[in-house]
Parts: C-alpha cells; structure tokens; sequence
C-alpha cells in the first residue's frame, strides 16, 4: 500500500552570516510536524537549504578577499553541522548555486516568458541590499526613508531590467485567500496579506545586471536572476522538478510552507503570482511563525545578542533545545528566549517530570521484580482509569499536531506525564512490596507504569528523538527505526521484557552559586562573652529566637542519591510554588521512589550551602530515637507552602 504523501519546507535562508537560534526554532518547528507524519505513515519530503546569490553576497565575499562561492561554501558547511546537531531530518538541502538549481530556474523563466508574464523596461528605483528587496518611493516614504522591512539605508538603484508582471494575478491572488480561510496562518498574517494586496500591486523586477553573482537570464546572458524568483523555485528543485518529474507530481503542492512572519509577503503574493504564471497549484498552507527576542530584546549585532544555536546544544544537548523552543512559544506569536528560561524548563519539565517519571519507574522494577516486567491485570478502578490515558492522550495529540499546535500538543503528553507521577504516587508501590497479599497488584502497577512511559516515548520522539531511543533502550526495548503513533496504545510492551537502568536522562541542572555558611552557634558562644554579644546560649532560645525560623510546608518532586554518598539525598521540593534543592541525611531510611509526593516540613530560611558540590536551600525536619531510626515530620493534606505556627 502507497504511504499518503506530505511536503514541508523551511525557508531557504541566506548564507551572509552564521545561523541565529530564530533559524533553529523555525527548523526545529518543521522537522518536529516532519517526524510527526512519519510516525503517522506518511511519505515524507521535507526541503531546506541556502539561497546563495544577491548582491549582499557578492559584497561580503569581496570585503573577505573571496569568491562568492568560496565564501557561501564555508557558512553553509555550518547550516549543515547545525542542523545535523539539532536532528534535523531534512530529505534534500537545496543550495541556490547548484547546477540543478540553476536549470530549474532557467526552464521556469523561460516558459514564463514565452508566455508574455517578462518584459524589459528601464528602472530607477530604492533597493535594501541587506533585504534583495526593491521598494516604491510611497513605501520608503512612509517606513521614514528606511527599508520598510530591516530599518536600514536604501540605495538608488538604475538598470535596464526584465519585470515579471506580478499585477496581472492580484485579484486571483486574492479571490484564493478569501476562499481559502487557512492558505495563510495564523490569521492575522492572512489579514496583513488581504491589507497589502487591496494597496494594489505592482510588477516585479526579477533580474540584475550591475553584478553577476546569480543565475544567468537564459533569453538575456548579460542579466542576472534576482532572488525571489531564484530562492523560491528552490522548493521545486528539492522535489525534482527538472529531474523526477514522477516525483514532482506526486509531491506538489506542498503541504506546508513554514517562515518567518517578515517573508510572509513573499510566499503569499510572489510565489503564488509566479504558479499561476506557471499553471501550478498553489501550495496548501502558508504558515508565518512569530520571532525569537533574547531576554526580552530583539536580536542585534549591535547589542551582542545573537544567539549562536550551537553553544547551548552543546551545553545542555539538543533534545532541551528542541523541548524549549517548542515549549516555550506558542506558535505563530513572538516568544523569549534566555538560557534561564532554558534552565528552568529542564529542571522542572524535563527532570523532574519526565526523568523522575522514567528514573522511578526502572528502579522500582529493578528492586520489586529484579528488573523484569509481568504483564499482569488486576481488577482496580485506579488502574483501569490510567490504562485509557494512551488511548485519550494519542487522540488529542494528533489532533493539535494535525493543527500545527505543538505548545499545546507538548502540554497534553506532559499531563499523560503528570498523570503518571500520580498514579506511582497513589498506588504506593513501595508499600505494596512489603504485602505478600498484593504481590500481582504491585506486578500490574509496575507494568501499567512501564508501558505508560514506552508510550510517551514514541508520542515525544517527534520533538525529542535525541531521548525517545534512550527511553526504549532503559526500558530493555530495542529502538525502531521508525517510531509509529498507532503503537501508543495500552498493552504494547511484551511480558517479560527486562529493564536496563542506567543513568537519569535530565540529571537536574544546578546553577553555580556563592556558597554561603549555614547559621550556627558557637559553643563559645556562652556566659558572659554570647551575652555581651547579644546571643543567647544554644540551650535556651526565646520565643523571639523562634519566630525567626520560617517553618513551611513542602511537597518533595523529585528524590535522588548523591553519588558516593551512603547518607546524603538530593530532594527537589516545591514550596507553594518556588521549587527548591534540599541535600538531606536521609538516603538510609528512604528510597528514592517512596519519597516522591511526601508533604513535609522544612525550614525555609536557612542559609544555603554546598555539600557534595550541591547547593542546598533549607532543612527537612525529622525525629530519630535512641537506636538510630529517623523519621520526616510531614504533614499530609496541607498545601505546600503552608506556614507551620
């Protein structure tokens, strides 16, 4: 049977400079619906590359003692490890200067100018050569005498140049529009375009000849292509419209074309004018996603605010990139970008939700069962409620994703996360263990919990494929080549499989700190020298000494040994909402799995320190009695955050 086909492409950007992280959350965006309709049975084709000429490049080149070609070779070597950082799964990076290329742009013109849509005509206009953009003095006048789109300079351009006559298809541009509510998305670059094109339309240059780094005019040999009509066809090189006409046919139009919201204008109107002129379909979807600011500001050299994607990839690894930027903005609106927004997301979606979820899980198999699974059903509501969350989970999925809502697609696997915390929490399995009575309940709690994160793996694999494989591999599972949605379903892991643990996937980040002392007293501190001081001996404090402690209500996340240690346990604890890092001397009377969930009580003031290297915010209260046993004080039912008095 023939997989359903589907065409998704990412800009083609330009190679005057290194890629900024915008470039990597519009990509990352693109690959993630890419992956999404593999794992959906699809025939993918996903297109990327490098829009090489203009007279931006050519100017960079010269300023570098280079040849055009010489110098784009270098910065789209870097697009390449970029995204081979990243997991970007394209199927073919286009590069503008390509032999190919250049034959599908020159076939294109051609056909469109045998058929009347270029004419020649002597030009003197405004040209942003950052942008390739020509301008009417009507728009410069009222961008300030500016480039309308970049804010820079413009320069007077006179050549005798060819003109495609881009007005001729203004009113089927915008009759498609009108009859076709999600051509452009969201809807307000739809409303934008209707705005612009109800302006009027003019024709567009679409050739150069005060430089030559471009493709040849095939009509004219002194002329050279300009951008727009180039860079565009590069969707159709990708799909072998010179080359695979079988292919071609079977790809286009494309499904989705996914851009930054400032070329909108250009895949709407130019592109579409340039089909029609061609007798092709218009492409399905046009979908113009918002921008990346940095801590708040709008990326400038000038502020040296520019992201280079690749240093936190390196940092804190690619799949906590992807999670953040597909996280953290909801599509098509601007969003922020800060490594502390970063930070924060790993620590409490990434580590303390999904690596505790999968930590806990595999360690409690391990000491319950000796590391094997047992498919085992018992008659429980608890657990027949958690078995229908795939199922519930996978519907919703897909439909967001089919939506291009990957925010919300993300927050319905996190509450499938969340839900299975919950149930580990509700179940108690370590109290189960210690009744040989609920030997085949705490077998099917076990195995529900198993195959609840195998299934969240395969729905996280399109946006995180980096951690999917990583997931299969301590749950014992080998790791397909494909991963398929219609195996999210209850039931799907085999009996018997054997857990491999290994280390947590998002061990918590911490930040580096000043360490500060604890507070403590003295024993020097006493008789008369602590009262000359004002200090009172440890043996007696006044209801005012107890008023300074800030005793509160906390729920512990997340629990871990400190490595090397026999005593110390590294506890993530939220405090009415401030998640906070407690090391406490408990690792001999608790577990990592039972604490989880635990309301206890915790002095919130204390000052911070470092043991082990870790900085810890606060002490656990506790009771021991004369043979050593320990206890936390907790308080069940309280909300965390809840003073004690």
């Amino acid at each position: 049977m023939t997989k359903p086909a589907f065409f998704i492409t990412t800009p083609i950007y330009y190679p005057s400079a290194n890629l900024h992280i915008g470039h990597a959350y519009c990509t990352t965006i693109a690959d993630t619906v890419a992956r999404y309709k593999r794992a959906n049975g699809f025939d993918v084709e996903f297109i990327t590359g490098s829009d090489e000429h203009g007279l931006k490049i050519q100017r960079k080149a010269e300023e570098n003692g280079m040849k055009p070609i010489e110098y784009v070779d270098g910065i789209v070597a870097n697009f390449k490890k970029l995204w081979e950082m990243l997991g970007i799964s394209y199927t073919k990076f286009v590069r503008s200067s390509s032999l190919e290329h250049e034959k599908d742009v020159q076939k294109v013109l051609q056909d469109v100018f045998a058929k009347g849509d270029i004419y020649k005509k002597k030009y003197v206009g405004k040209y942003c050569v950052p942008c390739e953009s020509f301008w009417t003095e009507r728009q410069i006048e009222e961008a300030g005498g500016v480039c309308p789109d970049c804010g820079r300079p413009v320069e007077t351009m006179e050549e005798e140049d060819y003109f495609f006559k881009m007005s001729k298809y203004a009113d089927r541009i915008l009759k498609h529009i009108e009859e076709h509510p999600d051509f452009i998305q969201p809807v307000s670059r739809r409303n934008e375009m209707i705005a612009f094109l109800k302006q009027g339309l003019e024709d567009l240059c679409i050739s150069r000849s005060s430089f030559d780094w471009g493709i040849p005019v095939p009509f004219d040999k002194k002329a050279i292509t300009y951008v727009w009509f180039d860079a565009l066809l590069c969707y159709f090189t990708g799909i072998g419209f010179g080359t695979d006409p079988e292919k071609f046919k079977r790809f286009w139009p494309a499904d989705v074309h996914l851009v930054g919201k400032e070329i909108v204008r250009f895949h709407t109107i130019i592109w579409p004018a340039m089909l029609m002129s061609m007798g092709q379909p218009l492409p399905k979807h046009v979908y113009g996603h918002g921008w990346l600011v940095v801590d708040g500001e709008k990326m400038s050299k000038s502020k040296g605010n520019v992201v280079d994607p690749m240093a936190p990839i390196r940092e804190f690894g690619p799949d906590a990139v992807r999670y953040y930027l597909l996280s953290e903005i909801a599509l098509g609106s601007d969003g922020n970008y800060s490594r502390e927004g970063l930070i924060r997301r790993w620590n409490s979606d990434l580590a303390n939700d999904l690596g505790n979820l999968q930590y806990r899980t595999v360690s409690m198999i391990e000491k319950y069962h000796q590391g094997i699974v047992h498919k085992t059903v018992v008659d429980n509501e608890v657990d027949a409620k958690f078995r229908t969350l795939a199922a519930e989970t996978l519907e919703a999925y897909r439909k967001q994703m089919d939506a291009f809502q990957l925010n919300d697609a993300i927050k319905t696997i996190w509450a499938y996360v969340g839900a299975a915390n919950k149930y580990i929490d509700v179940t108690t399995p370590w109290i189960l263990a210690k009744d040989p009575a609920q030997t085949k309940r705490l077998e099917a709690v076990m195995y529900n919990l198993a195959d609840a994160v195998r299934n969240i793996a395969i729905l996280i694999s399109s946006m995180m494929p980096f951690s999917a494989p990583k997931i299969f591999e301590q749950l014992g599972l080998a790791v397909p080549d494909q991963f398929h949605l219609d195996d999210v379903a209850w039931g799907n892991l085999p009996d018997g499989t054997k857990v491999a643990k290994g280390q947590p996937i998002f061990p918590r980040i911490e930040e580096e700190k000043e360490a500060k002392p604890a507070a403590a007293v003295s024993k020097k501190e006493t008789g008369k020298e602590a009262k000359k001081e004002g200090v009172v001996t440890p043996d007696e404090i006044t209801i005012d000494d107890f008023a300074r402690l800030d005793l509160r209500v906390a729920t512990i996340k997340a629990a871990q040994r400190v490595p090397k240690t026999d005593k110390l346990m590294q506890l993530t604890v939220d405090i009415g909402g401030e998640e906070r890092t407690i090391v406490s001397g408990i690792a001999k009377f608790y577990t990592e799995e039972e604490l989880p969930g635990k309301n206890v009580i915790v002095i919130a003031n204390l000052k911070p320190a470092k043991l082990k290297g870790i900085e810890s915010r606060g002490m656990l209260l506790a009771a021991s009695d004369k043979e050593g046993h320990l206890v936390l004080a907790e308080a069940p039912g309280i909300a965390s955050g809840s003073k004690v008095k």
